[in-house]
């Protein structure tokens, strides 16, 4: 599959995750978000070398496996590249045991060290601070996204935003109800602050095709987090209840079924991190009965 030109010297390749490619100087070419696996990056190599690009360098949006999966395949062609990555993601990204260490809460067991929550490790370095910079011979801005991850960058390049996971398609949303996040409520701001971007004439999201319609973008996300705030909420207001409890409320709600453990601990980080952010909204309180986590609704 060959790159697709979004505008001049701003291509990018589509796939489960899209991996959005910027031309530097002369036939330069900056990689940003490598995919899942090798299979992804080795497409991504092909469709480079077939518009006559050389890759210059790789920018991991965040530390989300299927985003810096395909890093290992390609530096074992271009052991040369550097990769940089926003501040804790590079650490995630140079020891990637850390994501489902974090998700399990200890050493996971061995069905959670798969491709989708464990990438092969590779070196980053640490990214540029947000606005306009260069890297790997390519002019970019950075723009601070955080929420979906701990940190994230969206890239900017004229008229065209990649939004790495600050924002998704339609379809994702509707695949995946319980949008994955960090930070429930940085995750909203940072969608918000994107609308308020002026001159964008075209928006590419981490899943899902381009559009013209930023606005109407990101009114689609923040209608589908806070979807999953009220679903979170509404668990609670179903009586206390632990996390597993709630999130097998809120999956009823959302008509979700969980099949593996990955799934599992990737939704339950996501109904724990809208409880911390009804929490702090003084909307829910948490306490230990019975030796147990236990969250009910407040007033």
């Amino acid at each position: 599959m060959p790159l697709i030109a979004l505008a001049p010297g701003v291509l990018y390749l589509p796939g489960a995750v899209n991996s959005f490619v910027v031309v530097g100087r002369a036939k330069d070419a900056l990689l940003i978000d490598t995919g899942l696996d090798d299979s992804h990056a080795r497409k991504l190599l092909r469709a480079v070398a077939e518009a006559g690009l050389t890759p210059c360098g790789i920018l991991n949006t965040h530390s989300h496996a299927d985003h810096h999966g395909g890093n290992a395949f390609v530096l074992g062609r271009f052991p040369e590249l550097k990769i940089f990555a926003p501040p804790l993601e590079d650490a995630l990204i140079t020891h990637p045991i850390l994501e489902p260490l974090s998700l399990f809460g200890a050493r996971p067991p061995r069905e959670l060290q798969n491709k989708f929550l464990l990438a092969p490790p590779s070196p980053a370095r640490l990214a540029p601070e947000p606005g306009l910079c260069r890297i790997g011979g390519a002019d970019i801005e950075l723009i601070e996204v955080a929420g979906h991850a701990s940190m994230m960058y969206a890239v900017r390049v004229g008229e065209v935003l990649y939004a790495a996971d600050a924002l998704f398609g339609p379809e994702a949303l509707d695949k995946h109800p319980l949008t994955f996040c960090a930070d429930s409520g940085l995750q909203k701001a940072s969608a918000a602050t994107l609308a308020d971007l002026e001159g964008v004439r075209t928006v590419l999201p981490g899943h899902g095709g381009p559009t013209d319609d930023l606005a109407g973008l990101v009114a689609v996300n923040l209608a589908a987090y806070q979807r999953t705030t009220d679903a979170v909420l509404g668990a609670v207001k179903g009586g206390e209840a632990s996390i597993d409890e709630l999130l097998a409320r809120v999956c009823s709600a959302l008509d979700v079924t969980m099949t593996n453990a990955g799934a599992v601990v990737l939704n339950r980080a996501v109904v724990s991190a809208h409880l911390t952010e009804l929490l702090e909204a003084g909307r829910v309180e948490m306490k230990v009965l019975g030796n147990k986590l236990i969250f009910g609704a407040q007033g």
